[in-house]
């Protein structure tokens, strides 16, 4: 994940991985509700995009939240 959302993530990897689930999630209703994604079929771009999408915005607001640090992880 860090080559997508760099830095140190606060929570720990389930944290994490709880936050980036919700978000795919989101990602999907969003999409469907919005952009009228086709959200039924696991192979399709467009599901990917918006769960990749999804969990990128829940994982940085959740960052904005807890004060995530800006600098590489160690």
């Amino acid at each position: 994940m860090t080559q997508l959302l760099p830095g140190k993530q606060g929570g720990g990897i389930f944290a994490t991985l709880i936050l980036g689930v919700i978000g795919a999630m989101l990602g999907g209703w969003l999409g469907g509700a919005i952009f009228g994604a086709e959200m039924d079929k696991f192979f399709s771009l467009s599901t990917w995009l918006c769960a990749i999408g999804g969990s990128l915005i829940v994982l940085i607001v959740w960052g904005l939240i807890t004060g995530r640090s800006k600098k590489k992880a160690d």
